[in-house]
C-alpha cells in the first residue's frame, strides 16, 4: 500500500499532544508512515512554558517510522498553521493524513485513511475521508458519503485541497447566491451559516468551515466511517478554544472498518441520521460549543 504522510498540529496542551501521540503509535501503520509535526510559537509569554514542554514530548520517541518536526518562532494560529502546513505536504506527496492535538486515534484509523485515500484516489467526486463520527445510535453503512468535508481525524489529495478557497466572504456570497444555505445548514439542524458569516467577522479563525464551504459548493463527498476511528479529548473544558460537554463522546472502534465498493453518492440515510443528532442538541449548545469547538 502506498502510504500518505501524517500530519500533526500542536500548540501549548503537552497532556492532550502526549496521548494523541501514545494513540498514533499504536496504530498498526504507524511504524510504515511518516510523520510531520507541526509546532505553533507562543501566543504570549504566559505559554512559552507549555509550547516547550510539547516541545519536549514530541522529541521524546520516534513515534512513527519517520518524525519531522517544525518549529515556528511566532505565533500564527490553529488556521494558518492548518492552511500552510497541510498545502506544504500536500504539495510535496500529493496526498496527506491530518490530526490535531487532542484526536485520540483507533489502531485502525491509519488503515481507513490510507486504504480510502488508495481505493478513491481516482474518483473526483470524492475530497476527502474522515476519520469521526458522530455518536448516532441508528445503524449506518459500514461506510457512506455525505456532501462536504469534516475536520477530526481526515485525509485529502492535492486534487482536493486545490478546492480549498480561504476567502470566506466569496464562499458565503456563493452560498447565497445558489439559495444553498438551508442545505449547507443541515436543513437547519446546524449552524454552519453563523460560523461562516463569524469567520468573515474575524469572531473566529475557522479554517474548518471554509474547508466544508469550499467542498459543498463544489458538490464534493466525504467518505466516512459507520464507527469512529477518532474521539475528541479536547471537549472537557480545559481548552482554549472550548466548553465542557459530553455530546461528543463516542467509543473507538476496536475493529477494522473495511473500504467496500458502494455507489459514490450522497447517502440519504446517514444524513438523516445527521440531521436528527443535531436536531437532539439544545439549540443553546450548539451556537455555544461547536462554532468553538469543531472549527477553530
Amino acid at each position: 500500500m502506498n502510504l500518505a504522510p501524517v500530519i500533526l498540529f500542536v500548540y501549548n496542551r503537552p497532556n492532550y499532544t502526549e496521548q494523541t501521540l501514545q494513540a498514533l503509535m499504536h496504530n498498526e501503520l504507524a511504524d510504515y508512515s511518516d510523520l510531520y509535526i507541526f509546532s505553533d510559537g507562543a501566543k504570549s509569554d504566559k505559554d512559552e512554558e507549555k509550547v516547550k514542554k510539547v516541545r519536549e514530548i514530541i522529541r521524546e520517541k520516534k513515534w512513527c517510522k519517520n518524525v519531522i518536526i517544525k518549529e515556528e518562532e511566532d505565533n500564527k494560529g490553529l488556521a494558518n498553521s492548518i492552511i500552510e502546513g497541510v498545502t506544504a505536504i500536500i504539495n510535496q506527496y500529493g496526498k496527506a493524513i491530518i490530526l490535531e492535538d487532542d484526536l485520540i486515534s483507533s489502531t485502525y484509523f491509519l488503515r481507513f485513511m490510507n486504504e480510502g485515500l488508495n481505493f478513491y484516489e481516482n474518483k473526483e467526486e470524492v475530497i476527502s475521508i474522515h476519520g469521526y463520527i458522530y455518536p448516532i445510535k441508528k445503524a449506518l453503512p459500514e461506510n457512506f458519503f455525505l456532501k462536504g468535508t469534516d475536520c477530526w481525524g481526515w485525509a485529502t489529495w492535492k486534487r482536493g485541497w486545490s478546492l480549498f478557497e480561504e476567502d470566506g466572504k466569496k464562499l458565503l456570497e456563493e452560498i447565497k447566491r445558489k439559495n444553498l444555505a438551508h442545505e449547507f445548514d443541515f436543513n437547519g439542524s446546524y449552524p454552519y451559516i453563523k460560523m461562516l458569516k463569524k469567520q468573515i467577522k474575524g469572531e473566529n479563525d475557522s479554517w474548518a468551515i471554509r474547508w466544508y464551504a469550499s467542498a459543498f459548493l463544489h458538490n464534493k463527498l466525504t467518505l466516512y466511517p459507520n464507527k469512529s476511528l477518532i474521539k475528541n479529548i479536547g471537549v472537557n473544558g480545559e481548552g482554549t478554544h472550548t466548553k465542557k460537554t459530553k455530546k461528543f463522546d463516542v467509543a473507538i472502534s476496536n475493529t477494522p472498518i473495511n473500504i467496500n465498493s458502494i455507489p459514490i453518492q450522497h447517502s440519504k440515510i446517514a444524513y438523516n441520521a445527521f440531521q436528527e443528532y443535531f436536531k437532539s442538541i439544545q439549540p443553546t449548545l450548539l451556537q455555544r460549543i461547536l462554532h468553538k469547538i469543531k472549527f477553530i
